[in-house]
């Protein structure tokens, strides 16, 4: 069970344990509301209500609830990049889906993340606070209370997130930099595929900058302003450069890779609980390397 802890000093005299929770710790209304009705809260060990005022030397603690998830175990590489108490960075191997659904029910990171707890002697609700595609490589996070799920998709929604990715695309691109803003939905409701909508679609922007050109193809890193499902796949296509080995939005090239070679590469976040910033990096996967050792001959 996790725990937040604060040693009362001097300056925290006169404040009641919640206006001392309140100045110290970083939690979501929803959570406060829990931890009031599940009495989460402790003084020196003991179940104590939020109006009491504690002396100095008193130590506050607030428990996490009791949680967990029921996918069954599997034993699929999880490539821990940071962990703490609170949240988990992975780098995510391409072909493997982030959560179970009702098409994929086993086989997912989530699966092989009940075997990495088991193995690690934890226990947590296994929550992603970002998805990629099953066959997009990089950075997932795995948020191990909803304090700090929702923190992160508060950070997601208001743009604070800072999200590069790493892709190889078909043809040589000329520009060096260049920002792509167009609307993104889908063309039906019926439709997998995403598209440019000039009516309907979601705002959506995304900046390109030119890391390597070669013969037929062209390195690029990618920076998204928004989180459009589809964003970076749909937005080099529309400029005429779909990703490489990208079956949907024909970048096909079985030759060089047989998955769309995007990888979320770097991500920046202010951590839940300590407002520090984060800066995340996943290497890129055997599969691009072996790409660009074929486009680099």
């Amino acid at each position: 069970m996790g725990k937040y802890n604060h040693k009362v000093t001097e300056s925290d005299i006169g404040l009641s344990i919640n206006q001392i929770i309140k100045a110290n710790f970083k939690f979501s209304s929803r959570f406060k509301t829990k931890m009031k009705f599940q009495k989460l809260v402790d003084l020196n060990g003991i179940p104590t209500p939020g109006f009491i005022k504690p002396d100095v030397g008193d130590v506050i603690s607030i428990r996490l609830p009791e949680e967990s998830s029921d996918f069954p175990a599997e034993d699929i590489p999880i490539d821990v990049i940071y962990e703490d108490d609170d949240l988990m960075f992975i780098n995510k191997q391409p072909g493997v889906i982030v959560h179970p659904t009702k098409g994929h029910p086993l086989h997912t990171i989530a699966n092989g993340l009940m075997k990495y707890m088991k193995d690690n002697e934890q226990s947590y609700k296994v929550r992603f606070a970002n998805r990629i595609d099953m066959d997009t490589s990089g950075i997932v996070i795995v948020a191990k209370n909803a304090n700090t799920q929702n923190d992160i998709s508060h950070q997601m929604r208001t743009n604070s997130v800072h999200k590069q990715y790493i892709a190889i695309v078909n043809g040589v691109i000329e520009d060096d930099e260049f920002t792509i803003d167009e609307p993104i939905g889908r063309p039906s409701e019926e439709s997998i595929q995403r598209t440019v909508l000039s009516e309907g679609g979601k705002d959506a922007i995304t900046d390109v900058k030119v890391i390597e050109r070669f013969k037929r193809n062209t390195l690029v890193e990618v920076t998204l302003h928004t989180g459009r499902t589809h964003q970076i796949r749909v937005h080099l296509t529309h400029i005429g450069h779909p990703i490489t080995g990208d079956h949907l939005y024909g970048g096909d090239a079985p030759e060089l890779i047989e998955r769309q070679a995007l990888h979320a590469a770097k991500m920046s976040l202010k951590h839940p609980m300590t407002e520090k910033t984060l800066n995340i990096e996943a290497p890129l996967p055997d599969d691009m390397k072996k790409c660009l050792a074929i486009l680099r001959r």
